[in-house]
Order: structure tokens, then C-alpha cells, then sequence
């Protein structure tokens, strides 16, 4: 209330979220799906409440080459083209040390990036850094000595990357019932049976399923209702009621298969 008053109504709140994506036994699209894992987890340097912050592969889709494809797309962005920026809150001396602190874990290894960025005029009170994605196994992850590092949202173009089979299925699914924002996620797979396992175990407000799933994207599918003002738009009407104050789940089914002549787009 005290907000509303003094900024005339205008409150926007923003909460962030450690976002997963689960790829599936099913592989399909690889290239796609590299692509669509790129620009989840770092678009916007990965400052964005969507940003995939845990990627969960398959080893079918780990023997397929999935994470060599995400990391060659990684490297390939920069600041000249602007697919890389400045980082807001994070300073580079953090991200490193956030980083150092993840490689301690044994079994822990950097896929990609790593390192801050060259050549450039952005002042050392932001972040500069390379797009990065630090392996972890799932299993050390796990552990309570790891977990809350590992599931720490690093918000800028960072992800942690772990593999996991049939039978460690329940602990993807542990993990992500323990994590402490529930705000996106996706679940990469065609397989209706295993879409239904996730989806019926886990409760992130917006969860994508489906070959195209992704983590980023939530805006154009549900209404927000107040419109940046709290004390207007749909508050008190059923549909508010029901679409933005009841906390409701959305689930977007994204099933169709990429076209065979489809190429990725110029990464944002």
C-alpha cells in the first residue's frame, strides 16, 4: 500500500526463478532443440526471470551430441553483436567465484565459457563474462553439502548442465520439488507417458511440454491482469480472480516437429 501510494499505482514486482528444462529419452530435433537451449539460458545475457538456469539431459540425448551443440552455439556469441552484455548485479569477481565454488564439486567441469570478456569498455561494478555452463553430476548435486550451490540462480548468461537415466529419474524429480522458486520450466519430450510423470510430480506455475518446450516465453501466454497498477484493471472480476489471484498453474503443450527446411534464427 505504501508503494502504491508514493509511486502513484505504478509497483512492479518481479521475482526470478531457478528455471529447469528436462530433455527426455526421446530425442528429436537436436539441432532445434540446441538452439531453443541457447536462447533459454542466455538471450538477454541471461537477465531474465525465465532464463533456464539447469539444463536435466538424458544420456540418450548426452550420446546424441546435445551439449557439444549448445556449447558451440555459447561461444559463438559476443559483444559486437550484441548477443552478449553487460551483467546488472552480478560482478565478474563473483560469477568467477561462483564458478570456482561449483568446479570444487567432484565431477564438476566447465562446458563452455568460463571467463570474463576482452576488449571492452564496461565498467568493473557490472559483469562482463563469457556465455557459461559448468557439468555437474547429478548424483554430487544432490548432496546436501551441494545442492543450494548447485540450484543458485546466477542471474546472467550462466546454466549448470547434469546427466541422468531412467533409473535417476526420481532424483531429476527430487531436485526440482526442492528448489525454492517454482516460476518456469520446460519438459523437452514427445513421450506423452513421461511428459504426464513430470508434469504430475513437479509444480512450476508456467511448464512447457513437447519437442519445442522452453523455459522463456511465459508472457504471451497468460494475462497478468492488473496491467502495472494494483488497483485497477480485472482485480475483483471473476476472470481476475480466477486467472491471476487464485495462482493458477499453466501447462503449454509446444508438440510439433521442427520443418525439415527450418534453420535457427541470428541469436538475441
Amino acid at each position: 500500500e505504501l508503494l502504491t501510494k508514493e509511486l502513484r499505482g505504478k509497483v512492479k514486482l518481479e521475482d526470478a526463478g531457478f528455471d529447469w528444462k528436462i530433455l527426455g529419452p526421446d530425442v528429436h530435433d537436436i539441432d532445434y532443440v540446441a538452439w531453443q537451449c541457447d536462447q533459454d539460458a542466455y538471450a538477454y545475457s541471461g537477465q531474465k526471470c525465465s532464463a533456464q538456469s539447469i539444463l536435466f539431459v538424458h544420456e540418450n540425448w548426452k550420446k546424441a551430441g546435445i551439449v557439444e551443440k549448445i556449447s558451440e552455439k555459447a561461444c559463438a556469441r559476443n559483444l559486437e553483436e550484441m548477443t552478449l552484455g553487460p551483467v546488472i548485479t552480478w560482478t565478474n569477481d563473483r560469477i568467477k567465484s561462483h564458478i570456482d565454488a561449483l568446479l570444487a564439486i567432484p565431477g564438476a567441469e566447465v562446458v563452455c565459457g568460463g571467463k570474463p570478456l576482452e576488449g571492452h569498455t564496461i565498467p568493473s561494478c557490472y559483469g562482463a563474462f563469457e556465455a557459461t555452463a559448468v557439468f555437474v553430476p547429478l548424483a554430487e548435486m544432490m548432496k546436501p553439502e551441494n545442492y543450494k550451490l548447485a540450484t543458485t540462480e546466477l542471474f546472467g548468461p550462466f546454466q549448470v548442465i547434469t546427466e541422468y537415466n531412467d533409473s535417476s529419474l526420481d532424483q531429476v524429480l527430487e531436485a526440482c520439488e526442492r528448489m525454492e522458486s517454482h516460476l518456469t520450466a520446460a519438459i523437452v519430450s514427445q513421450d506423452i507417458n513421461f511428459q504426464q510423470k513430470v508434469l504430475g510430480n513437479t509444480v512450476n506455475g508456467t511448464t512447457y511440454a513437447g519437442v519445442r518446450a522452453r523455459t522463456t516465453g511465459a508472457p504471451q501466454n497468460h494475462w497478468f491482469g492488473p496491467a502495472g497498477d494494483p488497483r485497477s484493471a480485472g482485480i475483483h472480476t471473476p476472470e481476475a480472480i480466477k486467472l491471476v489471484w487464485s495462482t493458477h498453474r499453466e501447462i503449454i503443450y509446444d508438440c510439433g516437429r521442427a520443418d525439415a527446411s527450418w534453420t535457427a534464427p541470428k541469436a538475441t
